[in-house]
Protein backbone atom coordinates (compact mmCIF):
# COMPACT_ATOMS: atom_id res chain seq x y z
CA UNK A 1 0.00 0.00 0.00
CA UNK A 2 1.04 3.59 -0.70
CA UNK A 3 1.94 5.67 1.95
CA UNK A 4 3.09 9.24 3.51
CA UNK A 5 5.94 7.22 4.90
CA UNK A 6 7.82 6.64 1.82
CA UNK A 7 10.13 9.35 1.02
CA UNK A 8 9.80 8.76 -2.75
CA UNK A 9 5.96 8.85 -2.81
CA UNK A 10 6.26 11.77 -0.41
CA UNK A 11 8.86 13.34 -2.46
CA UNK A 12 6.68 13.00 -5.67
CA UNK A 13 3.76 14.05 -4.31
CA UNK A 14 5.34 17.10 -3.12
CA UNK A 15 6.76 17.47 -6.79
CA UNK A 16 2.99 17.39 -7.89
CA UNK A 17 1.77 20.13 -5.31
CA UNK A 18 4.71 22.38 -6.41
CA UNK A 19 2.95 22.66 -10.02
CA UNK A 20 -0.25 24.18 -8.49
CA UNK A 21 -0.43 27.80 -8.66
CA UNK A 22 -2.86 30.77 -7.89
CA UNK A 23 -4.38 29.61 -11.10
CA UNK A 24 -4.89 26.21 -10.68
CA UNK A 25 -8.58 25.09 -11.14
CA UNK A 26 -10.77 22.00 -10.13
CA UNK A 27 -11.76 19.53 -12.50
CA UNK A 28 -14.89 18.82 -9.59
CA UNK A 29 -15.93 20.01 -6.03
CA UNK A 30 -16.66 23.14 -4.75
CA UNK A 31 -12.97 24.03 -3.84
CA UNK A 32 -11.05 27.29 -5.03
CA UNK A 33 -6.97 26.52 -4.65
CA UNK A 34 -6.74 28.35 -1.97
CA UNK A 35 -9.04 26.41 0.09
CA UNK A 36 -8.08 23.27 -1.37
CA UNK A 37 -4.45 24.13 0.27
CA UNK A 38 -6.20 25.73 3.26
CA UNK A 39 -7.87 22.48 3.34
CA UNK A 40 -5.53 20.22 3.26
CA UNK A 41 -2.70 21.79 5.88
CA UNK A 42 -5.45 21.38 8.70
CA UNK A 43 -6.24 17.65 7.37
CA UNK A 44 -2.38 17.56 7.76
CA UNK A 45 -2.39 19.37 11.29
CA UNK A 46 -4.73 16.92 12.42
CA UNK A 47 -3.58 13.86 11.27
CA UNK A 48 -0.24 14.80 12.74
CA UNK A 49 -1.83 15.24 16.20
CA UNK A 50 -1.47 18.91 16.41
CA UNK A 51 -5.37 19.58 16.24
CA UNK A 52 -7.93 17.00 17.02
CA UNK A 53 -11.72 17.12 16.74
CA UNK A 54 -15.15 15.69 18.08
CA UNK A 55 -16.23 12.68 16.53
CA UNK A 56 -19.40 13.13 14.67
CA UNK A 57 -21.90 10.83 15.52
CA UNK A 58 -22.26 9.00 11.96
CA UNK A 59 -18.48 8.01 12.46
CA UNK A 60 -19.21 6.35 15.22
CA UNK A 61 -21.86 4.60 13.98
CA UNK A 62 -19.92 3.60 10.73
CA UNK A 63 -16.77 5.19 10.73
CA UNK A 64 -14.55 1.85 11.38
CA UNK A 65 -16.35 -0.08 8.11
CA UNK A 66 -15.70 2.93 6.39
CA UNK A 67 -11.86 2.85 7.41
CA UNK A 68 -11.83 -0.93 6.25
CA UNK A 69 -13.10 0.34 2.74
CA UNK A 70 -10.25 3.16 2.17
CA UNK A 71 -7.64 1.58 3.62
CA UNK A 72 -8.50 -2.36 1.81
CA UNK A 73 -6.91 -1.42 -1.48
CA UNK A 74 -5.01 1.39 -3.46
CA UNK A 75 -7.96 2.78 -5.24
CA UNK A 76 -8.13 6.74 -4.99
CA UNK A 77 -10.47 8.08 -3.26
CA UNK A 78 -13.96 8.78 -5.27
CA UNK A 79 -14.63 12.53 -6.63
CA UNK A 80 -17.17 14.38 -4.47
CA UNK A 81 -16.53 12.00 -1.24
CA UNK A 82 -18.14 14.76 1.45
CA UNK A 83 -15.49 16.96 3.74
CA UNK A 84 -16.04 16.80 7.47
CA UNK A 85 -17.74 19.84 8.64
CA UNK A 86 -14.40 20.72 10.60
CA UNK A 87 -12.25 20.73 7.64
CA UNK A 88 -14.47 23.00 5.47
CA UNK A 89 -12.69 26.07 4.63
CA UNK A 90 -15.03 29.12 4.23
CA UNK A 91 -12.69 31.92 3.73
CA UNK A 92 -12.60 32.05 -0.56
CA UNK A 93 -9.18 33.85 -0.54
CA UNK A 94 -5.88 34.01 1.19
CA UNK A 95 -2.23 33.65 0.46
CA UNK A 96 -2.04 30.66 -2.23
CA UNK A 97 1.94 30.46 -1.73
CA UNK A 98 1.85 30.54 1.64
CA UNK A 99 -0.84 27.47 2.26
CA UNK A 100 1.15 25.74 -0.91
CA UNK A 101 4.35 25.96 1.56
CA UNK A 102 2.74 25.56 4.56
CA UNK A 103 1.16 22.11 3.20
CA UNK A 104 4.58 21.04 1.97
CA UNK A 105 6.11 21.49 5.04
CA UNK A 106 3.51 20.10 7.00
CA UNK A 107 3.95 16.89 4.89
CA UNK A 108 7.88 16.49 5.43
CA UNK A 109 7.02 16.29 9.26
CA UNK A 110 6.05 12.99 7.91
CA UNK A 111 9.61 11.67 7.62
CA UNK A 112 10.30 11.46 11.31
CA UNK A 113 6.43 10.70 12.35
CA UNK A 114 5.16 11.49 16.01
CA UNK A 115 4.09 8.55 18.40
CA UNK A 116 0.70 10.38 18.42
CA UNK A 117 -2.66 9.09 18.87
CA UNK A 118 -4.60 10.17 15.56
CA UNK A 119 -8.34 9.72 16.55
CA UNK A 120 -10.08 10.79 13.28
CA UNK A 121 -13.46 12.85 13.45
CA UNK A 122 -14.99 9.82 11.31
CA UNK A 123 -12.62 7.41 11.09
CA UNK A 124 -11.83 7.04 14.55
CA UNK A 125 -8.37 5.98 16.14
CA UNK A 126 -5.99 5.22 13.24
CA UNK A 127 -2.53 3.06 13.75
CA UNK A 128 0.36 4.94 11.86
CA UNK A 129 0.06 2.28 9.22
CA UNK A 130 -3.81 3.83 8.55
CA UNK A 131 -2.34 7.41 9.42
CA UNK A 132 0.19 6.80 6.08
CA UNK A 133 -1.93 5.17 4.06
CA UNK A 134 -5.07 7.80 4.35
CA UNK A 135 -2.87 10.73 4.19
CA UNK A 136 -1.23 9.26 0.83
CA UNK A 137 -5.04 9.06 -0.61
CA UNK A 138 -6.03 12.23 0.62
CA UNK A 139 -3.00 14.09 -0.93
CA UNK A 140 -3.43 12.50 -3.86
CA UNK A 141 -7.44 12.77 -4.13
CA UNK A 142 -6.83 16.60 -4.11
CA UNK A 143 -3.82 16.65 -6.53
CA UNK A 144 -5.91 14.96 -8.85
CA UNK A 145 -8.41 17.29 -8.60
CA UNK A 146 -6.64 20.15 -9.65
CA UNK A 147 -5.48 18.00 -12.33
CA UNK A 148 -2.23 17.84 -11.03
Amino acid sequence: MKTIFDENLRTQLIERINTLNVNSTALWGKMNIYQMLKHCSTYEEMMLGKNQYQRVFLGKLFGKMALKEFTQDESPIKQKTPTLSQLKIKEKSGDVEKERKKWIALLNEYANPSDAEIVHPFFGKLSQEQVGQLVYKHTDHHLRQFNS
